[in-house]
């Protein structure tokens, strides 16, 4: 396991797991999986460029540069990027992932052939800013929320193919893992309360029932939209409650109803206005769907200086 990858796993293994399980550490394999599909996407028959006007013989270094304060993720996407095209490329790193950097702090140190390092730079850039992004929008969730206690959950809306590397980067700002997919744990939403209507004596208890029948070893999490569905799914002995789309008065009010008998989690209407007056009612957990779909991509450069 490379020191990044331990770095940030241990960063979620030293507390309580919130919901299901930690996203597992990036595997080589899967790292120089991803780059060999994008290097391929991005130089089809050839680097037309670099391959009419650099030499063959010319060497460079680069420096993969912050141009603005960010938190660091997917490093090793980089590396792996430089190296597939040339096994000779020496990557040095000056930072690792799930560390704030400031602008101009130069992340990686890569030397060899110009056309290697010319060819996967985009590549490259593109994991490195993707990932930070996630990282860094995450940490400002966790900042935003520091001292009250809420824990900062990602969600299932990832790029489809990228799961298991944005929940990483998740991980490396400092916010927690919910399910990484639909086998971790039973999540009884609106759509299967209303499949399930009419059910005795409530859909919740019905389905509740029917979850610890049939996986009696997952956790199992109910929505709630009001106060009535919370007092189901406490007496129908969920383990945790989504608190979906309420007014922090009404989060209050669910918690203190709750009162330890179950975790609880907000979730909707929140962002980095909202998060704190959230967190502060007393909320186990905050799942933020934008963390993973909506964060930006963190502006990173590759600065070429001929040896």
């Amino acid at each position: 396991m490379r020191p990044d990858q331990r770095k940030c796993f241990l960063l979620f293994r030293q507390t309580e797991r919130p919901h299901a399980r930690a996203v597992e550490p990036l595997r080589i394999a899967d790292i120089r999986r991803a780059v060999r599909a994008a290097l391929a996407e991005d130089i089809g028959s050839g680097d037309a460029t670099t391959l009419a006007t650099v030499p063959s013989a010319v060497r460079a270094t680069a420096l993969l540069r912050a141009r603005e304060s960010l938190t660091v993720a997917g490093l090793a996407f980089a590396e792996a990027a430089f190296q597939a095209l040339c096994p000779r490329v020496k990557v040095r790193r000056l930072a690792r992932d799930g560390v704030r950097v400031k602008a101009g702090a130069t992340m990686l140190k890569i030397i060899g052939p110009a056309r290697a390092l010319l060819t996967a730079e985009r590549v490259a850039l593109n994991f490195v800013q993707r990932l930070s992004g996630v990282a860094t929008l995450t940490a400002r969730y966790v900042e935003a929320v520091r001292g009250t206690g809420a824990r900062i959950l990602d969600t299932r809306k990832t790029t489809p193919g990228w799961r298991h590397f944005e929940k990483y980067a998740v991980m490396c700002g400092g916010g927690h893992n919910h399910r990484f997919g639909l086998p971790d744990m039973v999540l009884i939403k609106d759509n299967h309360l209303v499949a399930l209507r009419g059910a005795r004596p409530n859909a919740i208890a019905a389905a509740v029932t029917r979850a610890r029948r049939n996986f009696p070893r997952l956790k199992v999490e109910v929505e709630a939209d009001t106060l009535t569905q919370v007092s189901q799914a406490v007496a129908a002995g969920a383990d945790v409650i989504l608190l979906d789309n309420m007014t922090p008065a009404q989060l209050r009010r669910a918690v203190k109803f709750v009162a330890g008998r179950a975790k609880t989690e907000a979730s909707g209407g929140v962002n980095l206005r909202t998060v704190r007056a959230i967190a502060r009612t007393g909320v186990d957990f905050i799942s933020v769907g934008a963390l993973t779909h909506s964060a930006p991509a963190v502006d990173i450069g590759l600065d070429f200086a001929l040896e």
